[in-house]
């Protein structure tokens, strides 16, 4: 059998080669532009009248549009490898901030966000498995640090684009975005690493790389699910909960998805480490345990202080579950990688586009505390499942 690329290929030397460098220069890429979306919604809202019924119908396209083409992006990968395929789809995601800036309607409007949505999510699923290629090559864990610069683009757009809009405009704002995003871009394509199609991909002797061919990406997409409905629902919910709730004012409100979003950011920059010394499968049980607790202590907290600690805790624990399950499915036994990957991101992304707005019609009737008590009840499916993890730790012997 003719070995797969990832382990002919000899090992990339020290901590930061330029392989490694350029995908984490996508997943900021990424992260900046879903941050800069945020603060543009009221924007789309004024300048197309939309109500919030009607804005709640726009995002919807952005959840569909990133759950139907993300499967595309998976089988394009195992056919040209996941380089190309990120490339391809990050020239297709850049302008698409600048034009949605111009659209005059909402079916315009909604055809931009779909697209928004889709080539967001194919972006994500193609780094995602180049991030799989760098882990083999270097022999060791990098995922979590990947999902790390992909927060801190997030906590980028979010911060500076209210700033950039009300100084300079939103046309302003997109073209500088675009411009920052495209120079970022750049550097990425001429270090990221190259890989084609895999002997793994298409020997005749292994599973066709097919969606149903193992219940296995299936499981792990369910792990992803419900771990990302956590920060789903801290970050759309938590200020609400807070400020109705517990009587917070809106500047201690905000504290709750903010505290998420920085520890998150923060133990997944050293996140890594932790699970190269403890391992995938002992890594996602603590995490998982971790942030079990703190979404309680933020659902029984007394004290909007004490719900703010809570989902920071929450925060901590939720930052590593994502990131192993990615390279979990992507060193799935006999299955091409994009393939496994295509299926975890899109479950695990609609734990964030569509289970919070499903969280909202549990809120019309039961109140908010409700769902921070039942949402964390779902990690313990990921706690029963922890060790399809195990296929993350194959990092460390260069692949199967």
């Amino acid at each position: 059998m003719t070995k797969p690329a990832s382990i002919a290929a000899p090992p990339l030397t020290g901590s930061f080669p330029k392989e490694r460098i350029a995908v984490s220069l996508l997943f900021l890429a990424n992260g900046l532009y879903i941050g800069a979306w945020s603060p543009k919604l009221p924007v789309i809202a004024e300048s197309l009248s939309l109500s919030p019924q009607w804005m709640g119908y726009l995002l919807l396209f952005f959840g569909v549009g990133s759950v139907t083409i993300m499967p595309l992006a998976g089988a394009q990968i195992a056919r040209f490898g996941s380089s190309k395929v990120a490339i391809a789809f990050a020239i297709l995601f850049l302008p698409l901030m600048l034009i949605l800036t111009f659209m005059p309607n909402f079916a315009s409007a909604a055809l931009v966000v779909f697209l928004l949505g889709g080539f967001a999510g194919a972006m994500d699923v193609a780094m995602n498995a180049n991030a799989v290629e760098v882990e083999k090559r270097m022999r060791r864990a990098i995922m979590s640090s990947c999902h790390a610069y992909w927060s801190l683009g997030g906590l980028i757009g979010s911060a500076t684009g209210g700033a950039l809009i009300d100084q300079f405009g939103p046309v302003w704002h997109a073209v500088i975005i675009t411009l920052f995003n495209a120079a970022v871009m750049a550097l990425a394509f001429s270090w990221l690493m190259p890989d084609g199609p895999h002997a793994e991909d298409h020997h005749d002797d292994l599973p066709r790389p097919g969606i149903f061919s193992s219940p296995l990406p299936w499981l792990l997409g369910f792990m992803a699910l419900f771990s990302m409905l956590q920060e789903g629902i801290v970050i759309d919910w938590s200020a609400l909960y807070l400020s109705r709730e517990l009587g917070a004012t809106l500047t201690v409100a905000s504290l709750a998805a903010g505290s998420f979003h920085a520890t998150m950011m923060i133990v997944r920059f050293g996140g890594d480490a932790v699970r190269d010394r403890l391992g995938a499968v002992k890594t996602m049980r603590l995490s998982g345990a971790i942030a079990f607790v703190g979404m309680w202590i933020g659902a029984f907290a007394p004290h909007p202080y004490v719900a703010v600690a809570g989902f920071a805790l929450a925060g901590l624990g939720v930052a590593n579950l994502v990131p192993i399950a990615f390279s979990a499915a992507g060193n799935l036994p006999g299955m091409a990688k994009g393939v496994g990957l295509s299926v975890v991101t899109a479950m695990g992304y609609s734990g964030t586009l569509f289970a919070p707005t499903l969280f909202g019609f549990v809120v019309e009737h039961t109140g908010y505390q409700a769902i921070y008590i039942g949402a964390p009840l779902l990690l313990a499916i990921v706690l029963a499942l922890s060790g399809l993890a195990r296929h993350a730790d194959g990092v460390k012997g260069g692949g199967h």
